[in-house]
């Protein structure tokens, strides 16, 4: 690579002035709002969509079953704290660890077949996945969870208190570090493989990019940081239970993609926000229609568009004061 490509891709990957304002913004959401616990909610969600966009925006790897990981991080953290020791940034090391192994193993299956095979192939390792927790209840507790998580303090000094101040503070923070190395990485030339990869598999192929192996790279680190957001959320409540591998949650992280977007890792961040607002909205106003709702706002972004649903004025063929 050539020194004005490299520096190109570093200038690339540098934040806007406009991003750190954003994030303290985020940091002091927790005092802001009298429910610190939806912010710890949009954080590990947005976490969650960061790391599927590595494999679908990015690697163009359709995954249905990214759950799977997930619950392996949720389960391994409260296992560990559980049974060896409470400290949740150890916990935490150790969920992506287990994600990460889970997300290398599965890797092999992935990239063999087509997008069809790998669709099915994620989907069914979420189901096994599930079914495997549901069967070891002397191990997760089953249907009834695995109950009695207690944490210590974060960094030995932050107790988790019951506004889910420290909660959501530690939250964002692993949202912020998971960020800023996806960002990195995306802008970083193994990062410009993905893209060649998912533009035209055979091309990037033909000019001697190994495309098994950078979709393989993807597909674990997009585990290991689903492993964290799952972590995160079994540290933060306390609890672990088969809905963290339930397919409802691969669904929902997809359709954040689709409200913020693929390819940009910004639209993890957005959509989760929108996704939980619009959520918490709708549900308190029609709890028995709030998904009538939440999906036919779905149709009319899919049918209408992001960008002209922003900018209604496009809507007639032209642009206002054209």
């Amino acid at each position: 690579m050539t020194t004005d490509a490299r520096a190109s891709i570093l200038r690339i990957s540098r934040m806007r002035p406009w991003e750190p304002v954003l994030w303290l913004l985020a940091f002091a959401m927790p005092l802001l709002l009298p429910n610190a616990l939806l912010v710890n909610e949009v954080a590990i969600v947005a976490l969650f969509a960061v790391s599927l966009d590595l494999v679908l925006g990015y690697a163009g790897i359709v995954s249905l079953g990214h759950a799977a990981f997930f619950g392996m991080g949720a389960y391994a953290a409260a296992l560990f704290a559980k049974h060896v020791m409470p400290d949740p940034l150890v916990g935490l090391a150790f969920g992506i660890a287990t994600a990460t192994a889970l997300g290398a193993v599965c890797s092999l299956t992935v990239v063999r077949g087509t997008d069809l095979t790998r669709l099915m192939v994620t989907l069914g390792v979420g189901m096994i996945m599930m079914e495997l927790a549901n069967k070891l209840d002397w191990l997760t507790g089953g249907a009834d969870g695995l109950q009695g998580v207690v944490l210590g303090p974060v960094l030995g000094r932050f107790e988790f208190d019951m506004y889910g101040r420290t909660a959501a503070w530690y939250s964002l923070a692993v949202l912020l570090v998971g960020f800023v190395l996806a960002r990195r990485l995306v802008h970083s030339p193994l990062g410009a493989s993905f893209k060649a990869i998912r533009d035209n598999r055979l091309r990037a192929g033909a000019i001697g990019i190994p495309v098994a192996s950078r979709i393989a790279v993807a597909y674990t680190i997009a585990a290991a940081l689903a492993g964290a957001s799952g972590a995160l959320l079994a540290q933060t409540t306390g609890f672990a239970s088969l809905d963290v591998f339930d397919f409802h949650r691969s669904a929902d992280v997809m359709l954040i993609l689709i409200v913020g977007g693929t390819g940009w890792l910004y639209g993890g961040v957005v959509g989760a926000i929108v996704f939980k607002l619009m959520y918490d909205v709708l549900a308190s106003i029609t709890p028995q229609y709030w998904t009538f709702w939440l999906g036919l706002f779905l149709v009319v972004l899919v049918q209408v568009g992001r960008d002209r649903l922003l900018r209604p004025w496009t809507w007639f063929g032209k642009r206002r004061g054209a």
